[in-house]
């Protein structure tokens, strides 16, 4: 395939219908991708649980503890991004293709002159939106003083102060999170399969979100609770929980929209 070829652009896919039968059908094909290439899938979970840990380290170490609630709400928000990875590999598998370090590493490296780095950019700066955001619902409900408590003092929560905080700041981080997923569950497997701009593709992930919203926030729902699970302890339950959900992204994704014509 030449390089005018690969870069044609793609006709906008149509939107099927999500059912919980395709749900388990991702699912099963996930896990069979993790067992099939358990390294890869261990690496990229790996990255994420490193992550993890550094947040944790960093917020001990500069005795600022508050932000380890604020960023445990949005961490989950960067998991589309280490997906990518993933993706490719079950697209691999797909094509009857054995994903190798470089396939991935040059996979990364190509779409710098695609429209992967635009979605991306949107993905970082609702993650820094949100750290903001948490930074002054904490300051508004409970005041710096108890900021740099909040650890070594978890009643500081059960005052009505901090009851209301964190009913505001959950319905803040629902939104952002609600948000985030509804333009990437399909906007970024769609990006590296196919050629269309950032923007269509994030609509066509919000319509397909939209168009089957019980079943994707079943997904969602799902997604949210294995990525909780997975945070303990110590990020350790990422290592697999993330390749899982990743590889079944790809195979959802396979199946919620129309393939692309030959």
């Amino acid at each position: 395939m030449t390089v005018a070829e690969e870069l044609a652009p793609s006709k906008v896919p149509e939107i099927n219908t999500v059912t919980i039968s395709m749900l388990k059908s991702a699912l099963k094909s996930g896990w069979s991708d993790f067992m099939a290439y358990p390294l890869f899938g261990l690496f990229f979970g790996g990255v994420y649980m490193l992550g993890g840990l550094l947040i944790w380290w960093v917020t001990r170490a500069t005795g600022e503890t508050y932000w380890v609630v604020i960023l445990g709400f949005g961490f989950p928000l960067i998991g589309p991004f280490l997906a990518v990875g993933l993706y490719e590999i079950s697209r691999c598998r797909e094509r009857g293709e054995k994903p190798t370090w470089a396939c991935l590493l040059g996979m990364a490296y190509r779409q710098k002159n695609r429209q992967f780095p635009s979605i991306i950019v949107v993905i970082v700066l609702i993650f820094m939106f949100w750290a903001f955001v948490g930074h002054m619902i904490f300051a508004v409900f409970l005041g710096l003083s108890a900021m740099t408590n909040v650890m070594s003092s978890l009643d500081v929560f059960l005052t009505p102060n901090g009851m209301t905080m964190l009913a505001v700041g959950t319905a803040a981080g629902a939104a952002l999170a609600g948000l985030i997923y509804a333009i990437t569950v399909m906007g970024l497997p769609l990006l590296l399969d196919r050629e269309l701009d950032f923007v269509t593709a994030m609509i066509v992930s919000f319509q397909t979100v939209l168009q089957n919203l019980p079943v994707m926030l079943l997904w969602g729902g799902f997604i949210i609770v294995m990525l909780a699970i997975g945070m303990l302890p110590y990020f350790l339950g990422l290592l697999v929980v993330l390749p899982v959900l990743g590889h079944a992204s790809w195979h959802l994704y396979r199946q919620a929209l129309s393939p692309e014509e030959e």
